[in-house]
């Protein structure tokens, strides 16, 4: 008996001003994700370098993979990554824009101006989460995102990041140290270091909270709370709210759109 062959091997990339995420996907399942610096000079031929030594490690090559997609807010990178692909394995990647079906009706006055990485965001957590939803994205900026019952993206709003708020407060206050992202020990710090970390992570928290209770309050019904992004489980041990920490949601997202739209 012919045994069956493996599904084709999906590259999945979400470029942030920050961080670009990539991801590995057989079938639903993720193989392998990985995190790096978002570099606007990084060349073609770089990011094949790296994304090979990184597929390497899960006994995965470039060559092996069958199709991409790509949401990014950073277009320089957005074209350097499409080159890359298409000269190394010979794919036109998919990006995320206004000519493809993302499955979200977009409820707001310039659908234009929503990033990418939103609209996959409300896709995944109303797929996987159902509606309504707030989406708190933890990235250079923290967003929130509003989705209905019936899965149409409203809006949300946007706020400094942590990293972007560590970094604001290094390059302006020339005492302060950099701090790492842990929870103090207590709200009233002791000292520099742990009144700092006080002020980052359990103010941040203490936001997300407040604005998650205030945009859920104009929903029709209880929102799912999701949380994604790099740093979503230090906030959501902090919020007790947040009911689900996805890391991957973005990722898993870019799946589902892949799937609308390709074969």
């Amino acid at each position: 008996m012919r045994s069956e062959e493996p599904s084709p091997l999906l590259l999945a990339i979400d470029v942030g001003n920050t961080n670009i995420v990539m991801g590995v996907f057989r079938g639903d399942e993720v193989l392998a994700d990985w995190r790096i610096a978002t570099g606007s000079h990084t060349m073609p031929d770089e990011y094949a370098v790296l994304l090979s030594n990184l597929l390497g490690h899960h006994q995965l090559t470039l060559a092996g993979v069958d199709d991409a997609i790509i949401a990014s807010v950073v277009p320089k990178v957005t074209a350097n990554l499409r080159e890359m692909l298409e000269k190394y394995t010979n794919i036109d990647a998919l990006v995320v824009g206004p000519s493809i079906e993302t499955g979200v009706r977009i409820g707001i006055d310039n659908p234009k101006e929503v990033g990418a990485d939103r609209v996959v965001n409300a896709l995944a957590a109303y797929r996987l989460y159902g509606g309504p939803a707030v989406v708190i994205d933890l990235g250079t900026a923290t967003t929130f995102d509003a989705v209905s019952a019936s899965g149409e993206y409203l809006g949300g709003a946007i706020a400094p990041g942590i990293l972007t708020s560590v970094e604001a407060l290094s390059r302006y206050t020339a005492r302060l140290p950099r701090v790492d992202m842990e929870r103090p020990p207590h709200a009233i710090g002791k000292d520099t270091f742990t009144a700092m970390q006080s002020g980052i992570i359990l103010g941040h928290a203490a936001m997300v909270e407040g604005m998650v209770r205030r945009i859920a309050a104009e929903l029709e019904g209880e929102p799912r709370v999701i949380a994604t992004g790099g740093l979503c489980g230090v906030i959501a041990a902090e919020v007790p709210l947040i009911q689900v920490a996805d890391k991957n949601l973005t990722l898993k997202g870019l799946r589902m759109m892949y799937d609308l739209n390709r074969p």
